[in-house]
């Protein structure tokens, strides 16, 4: 009888699953803010070292910046440049520095990281036939692209919407991990996408997808449904309060 060949015995693949301590996020007038609290587990027979990155991404909001020049001893704004694909809010947390999680690559192709985000001009791009080959893309920005990119990066931070903690993921027990992000009072409101990525030997193994409402209530709330389905009353209606507050203002100051 012919012997068999030895089976091959393949690991099961690790896989990570987590929750959200608040998957709903309510905004008034007396918020300050709020504190999410990721709690996950790793799961793998072998117990293979394994790196976590938690993101939490707000709803995308066009930037309009501009650059600050001097004109005959004059400070004058510059023509302004839109910038699409920033999420209102970002915060990525992970149990090591990015760049000892995962290659270059895979953080470019993930959109992992403030160095990474898919943030661009698209009204600054052109077409222009060049050596009478093919046309190109150009971007009207030229060397200065990066500069204004950081720029938005820049102001996102300083405005505590933006950030990066290498060691904001914390192991409390074998395979238990936690990770807290913090939202800031005037974090944007609108539906926030959170993603957890197990990385094992530089490479995502296993990937979990949570989502988080941040929505204003009560009076806020009426106003905001007000002034974006229906801006020509929230117009009108603005209009008769400050006619209402300055008559109402005249009236006092005749008095006295």
């Amino acid at each position: 009888m012919t012997d068999l060949p030895p089976a091959i015995i393949q690991s099961p693949p690790a896989a990570v699953s987590a929750v959200l301590t608040e998957t709903e996020v309510k905004v008034n007038s007396g918020f300050r803010g709020a504190t999410i609290s990721v709690y996950g587990a790793v799961f793998d027979p072998q117990g293979r070292p394994a790196d976590v990155v938690v993101v939490i991404a707000g709803p995308e909001q066009p930037l309009r910046i501009a650059r600050k020049s001097q004109v005959a001893g004059i400070w004058l704004n510059s023509r302004p440049v839109v910038f699409r694909g920033a999420p209102g809010f970002y915060r990525v947390a992970s149990s090591r520095p990015l760049g000892e999680v995962a290659r270059f690559a895979d953080l470019r192709r993930l959109g992992l990281g403030l160095d990474h985000l898919a943030i661009s001009a698209p009204m600054e791009r052109r077409i222009e036939t060049r050596y009478g080959v093919r046309d190109m893309v150009v971007n009207q920005l030229g060397a200065d692209y990066f500069d204004w990119r950081s720029a938005v990066i820049r102001l996102k931070q300083k405005a505590g919407l933006y950030s990066a903690d290498p060691a904001g993921v914390r192991y409390v027990d074998r395979g238990l991990f936690q990770a807290q992000v913090v939202l800031p009072a005037d974090a944007p409101t609108g539906l926030y996408k959170t993603r957890i990525i197990l990385f094992q030997d530089g490479r995502p193994v296993s990937v979990r997808d949570r989502t988080l409402t941040v929505e204003k209530v009560g009076v806020e709330r009426a106003l905001y449904l007000l002034a974006h389905r229906h801006p020509w009353l929230y117009g009108l209606a603005s209009m008769a309060l400050a006619l209402a507050a300055g008559w109402a203002a005249s009236r006092v100051f005749r008095r006295s």
